[in-house]
């Protein structure tokens, strides 16, 4: 192999490292929150059941390793790395697959074979993007590339017959799979020209690559080596042609990347694990302008016992940024249900985040719902319907240990009543049954309120609702009867 050879390939490897790099700094840095929303709306089982479910319709294979792959989302640059590495493997193979020749002549023609990948980067910036679509593709680009390497004759022609209906079934019928984007009744264009770009942009390389014939080929090999100025020069032009192509492709991700999304998915992390302190370094940094964010900031500033002293320092959303009529999706309600949660209203909160989870698109469950709903049936005494969550998530990766260290607080009154948060949600619930609706009124805070004087959280919404409506005579009342206990 020439010196020249030699460089071409190298500047290959870089570019496509280069590429790797983008992706993973974009998922890692500016999309992290998508990631974890994707972790957040499965529950990936290690059980041959769920497994079977999964692999025994076509497309499963790609929706199986989709999923294994997405439970690892729950840490963003886990995820970032994956992603980064599944579509420089699109890209490897869709140049692997174009038999190209390493030649300077056909060299600007290299940057196509981003293309698929390209566009599967596009793809995966809508949060309802799936990543077994990335795998289906991955998949059949291996299989044809093994289909080329195999030796020609009957051996090829007879592994090709028995392979079609494999990579059928792993893939899916008329490559559509059950789970390669969250809507069943939208078509991922972008997913389907990926995969065909994949399959034609080879084709088209290799076209062009039997174009030069042979003698030219041979020509240029065999003529006189660029001199040291020349060669630096092709460098540069190769250096600049493909920070040009990049900062073109980083263009239109930025583009289209919903930030908007992610700021919300932000806020909605946050309260999942219970940030308080970063929820308001955030609002402090930004002041949130959206319907969850808003909430979410005002349970942090209860949280810290400064809802109702700073109020107006912060956007408002009249009484429904504080507890927002709950919505027949998945992810609106989970914020809501948190603050129903720390509130107390635990029957309230299991009810809103049963609903969130049967709300779920492709009909999945989700891991940080089991874990809440886990939570709550223990903190209300139906012990042996924990006991079923607790077990499901005990077949998963990263929630088995904390099933493991909480199904041994099941029937154990004394240690629940310890507990730092199941003990004091458990004294801090109703006191009294009664009709609850979707929308929020101050008689429910009351009912909290007044039969449990030290829930200081309730205090706060209760007074910050007769603010926020104005109802100066009811603000007056509670606030002189809360000095009297």
């Amino acid at each position: 192999m020439t010196k020249k050879l030699v460089l071409m390939k190298k500047l290959h490897i870089i570019f496509t490292l280069l590429f790797g790099v983008a992706v993973l700094l974009f998922f890692g840095l500016a999309y992290p929150h998508h990631l974890h929303y994707q972790e957040q709306y499965q529950l990936f089982l290690f059980d041959s059941s769920y497994v079977w479910d999964i692999v025994r319709l076509p497309g499963g294979v790609a929706d199986l390793l989709g999923r294994f792959c997405t439970q690892f989302f729950l840490f963003a640059w886990v995820g970032a790395a994956i992603i980064a590495l599944l579509l420089m493997a699109v890209q490897v193979l869709t140049l692997r697959l174009s038999l190209f020749t390493l030649h300077s002549s056909l060299f600007t023609l290299y940057g196509l074979s981003f293309v698929p990948s390209f566009l599967l980067w596009l793809f995966l910036l809508d949060e309802h993007a799936l990543l077994g679509g990335v795998w289906a593709v991955l998949l059949t680009l291996l299989a044809l590339w093994l289909f080329v390497n195999l030796p020609k004759g009957w051996t090829r022609r007879i592994v090709i017959i028995v392979a079609i209906p494999i990579l059928y079934y792993m893939v899916g019928p008329n490559w559509t799979g059950s789970h390669y984007y969250r809507y069943p009744t939208v078509t991922p264009y972008l997913l389907y020209a990926a995969w065909l770009t994949a399959i034609i942009l080879p084709l088209f390389l290799s076209v062009k690559r039997k174009v030069k014939s042979e003698k030219n080929l041979a020509r240029q090999t065999s003529a006189v080596p660029l001199g040291l100025k020349q060669e630096r020069r092709q460098q540069i032009f190769h250096f600049s042609f493909f920070t040009f192509t990049f900062i073109v492709m980083m263009t239109l991700v930025w583009k289209n990347a919903n930030f908007k999304a992610e700021k919300v998915m932000q806020y909605d992390f946050m309260a999942c694990h219970q940030q308080w302190n970063r929820i308001l370094e955030t609002v402090n940094a930004e002041k949130p302008n959206n319907q969850i964010g808003v909430t979410v900031q005002n349970l942090a500033l209860a949280m810290h016992g400064q809802l109702v002293n700073h109020l107006f320092d912060y956007n408002q959303n009249g009484i429904a940024g504080l507890l927002p009529d709950v919505q027949s999706d998945a992810t609106s309600p989970m914020p809501t249900a948190e603050a129903f949660y720390q509130l107390g209203m635990v029957y309230v909160a299991q009810r809103t985040v049963f609903e969130a989870q049967e709300a779920i698109l492709d009909f999945q469950k989700s891991g940080r719902c089991y874990k809440r709903l886990a939570q709550t049936n223990l903190i209300i005494g139906s012990y042996e319907v924990a006991r079923k969550y607790l077990m499901a998530l005990q077949k998963t990766l990263f929630y088995r240990d904390w099933a493991n260290e909480t199904l041994p607080l099941l029937g154990n009154e004394e240690a629940i009543a310890k507990h730092p948060e199941y003990g004091r949600l458990r004294q801090m619930a109703y006191g009294e049954d009664f009709y609850f609706s979707d929308h929020v009124t101050p008689e429910m805070l009351e009912s909290l309120c007044f039969s449990n004087p030290d829930n200081h959280l309730a205090y706060q919404y209760l007074m910050a609702y007769y603010i926020l409506t104005g109802d100066r005579e009811s603000y007056a009342k509670l606030l002189l009867q809360m000095q009297k206990q």
